[in-house]
């Protein structure tokens, strides 16, 4: 870790940087007279590898050239698609290939597995969820309960920080689950909160959860590429997350879903299926009755969208070159040296909700200003051509991402967010 926060220590780090050269693989977004934005915002929109424009030239090239063929002939044959995607990304969560599977958007996978794994009971029917969960998780919570015909106010169980926190503590949700477990049909938590920035232990939940009967899945929206993931290990039912944020799949960009191996013959788990989950040496038989495939991808319902799966082949490439290891070794540095900048330059007038520890958090950082100035700061950093983004209430969300960012960029940051809050005082 760097030990002060100097514009020389941001050089020499980026100049001993082992993955500088990936920034190069990406395009940066640019202002009108084609100089780089500083972008801090791979956790709302992963930026473009410079590869996608080339491979999608040619899937529009192969299906103009061979219309229908297209599924056999072309340069990747598009009726297994979707396979071309399944080791990186296995590798980027930590399963193994069969228990992962390229499909869907997050919500909708989310409500997929819902179906699968939140069977309530007269006496086990509630759903754990955290608070303030995002949104449509919330919503997708909600509406499974009352699907189910419950009340989302008592079947709805949500845990929250204490009075004056930001963040969940760790002992407080154990005590939940052990306290509620049998109450419990479902725990349904985020890898990474997507407010505080806040890690969870993703291990020792499922562990406590699974050990009193709950079934226990994971929104890994704000974690898959962020952090080092081992899903099959960490023994959840399920995982559900979006491609477009730190997988740099584009924006909207189709989802990943992870179902664990203990699933993968289970044939009496209820499930609403499609014929893209059928098994493959039958699927064209077309006949009425459903045997899925063994594993997650039995869990698809149509066949894969060769363009928008397409963007997503050269960041799972590059994730592969790089390694998790290495990204997450990048990320403490990053993270730790914007942290660093912000106690150094600003003290207390900027406040840091995530936590503190580095295994406790991404490489996200959610700050609040002293005195309501916040959102007036972040329109005068977009002003700046700064990128990073606000979210109601209070918080300023600031995220170098070790494929692309620089220490330059991080010490660049912390310098314009100064000015911003001297020209608003």
């Amino acid at each position: 870790m760097i030990s002060s926060f100097t514009l020389e220590n941001a050089i020499q780090a980026d100049a001993t940087d082992p993955l500088a050269e990936f920034r190069e693989r990406f395009f940066l977004p640019t202002n009108d007279t084609g100089d780089a934005l500083l972008y801090l915002c791979g956790n709302s929109l992963g930026l473009q590898p410079r590869a996608v424009p080339d491979l999608m030239a040619e899937e529009l090239e192969d299906w103009a050239r061979l219309g229908v063929t297209g599924h056999f002939d072309a340069r990747r044959p598009w009726m297994p698609y979707h396979e071309n995607l399944t080791a990186n990304m296995a590798e980027i969560v930590g399963a193994q290939p069969d228990e992962v599977v390229v499909m869907n958007t997050l919500t909708v996978n989310l409500h997929l597995m819902m179906v699968s794994f939140y069977r309530p009971t007269e006496k086990r029917y509630k759903l754990l969820i955290e608070k303030p969960a995002f949104p449509s998780d919330r919503y997708a919570a909600e509406s499974q309960v009352r699907y189910h015909r419950l009340d989302p106010a008592d079947a709805l169980l949500e845990i929250g920080p204490r009075d004056g926190e930001h963040t969940i503590r760790d002992e407080d949700l154990l005590q939940l689950i052990e306290r509620e477990g049998k109450s419990i049909a479902l725990v349904m938590l985020p890898g990474v909160q997507y407010y505080s920035g806040q890690l969870f232990d993703i291990a020792a939940v499922s562990a406590l959860a699974r050990h009193k009967g709950c079934a226990v899945g994971w929104d890994l929206a704000h974690a898959a590429g962020n952090v080092p993931l081992n899903l099959h290990d960490a023994d959840a039912d399920f995982a559900v997350w979006c491609n477009y944020k730190y997988l740099n799949g584009g924006p909207g960009a189709i989802g990943g879903c992870f179902v664990h191996a203990r699933h993968a013959d289970d044939s009496s788990l209820p499930r609403f299926c499609g014929w893209w989950g059928h098994e493959k040496s039958s699927r064209f038989r077309m006949g009425p009755n459903f045997h899925p495939i063994p594993g997650a991808e039995g869990w698809q319902l149509s066949n894969p969208p060769i363009l928008a799966m397409t963007s997503l082949i050269p960041s799972l490439q590059l994730f592969h070159e790089a390694g998790m290891t290495e990204l997450r070794a990048k990320s403490l540095a990053l993270t730790g040296f914007l942290e660093l900048g912000i106690r150094e330059r600003l003290g207390g007038a900027v406040e840091s909700i995530t936590p503190s520890q580095p295994e406790r958090r991404g490489c996200q950082l959610s700050l609040r200003l002293d005195g309501g100035s916040g959102h007036a700061v972040f329109r005068h950093l977009e002003a700046d051509e700064v990128v990073c983004d606000w979210r109601e209430p209070d918080v300023i969300r600031v995220a170098p991402v070790p494929l692309y960012n620089s220490f330059v960029d991080v010490y660049r940051f912390v310098e314009k967010l100064h000015l911003a809050m001297e020209a608003t005082a």
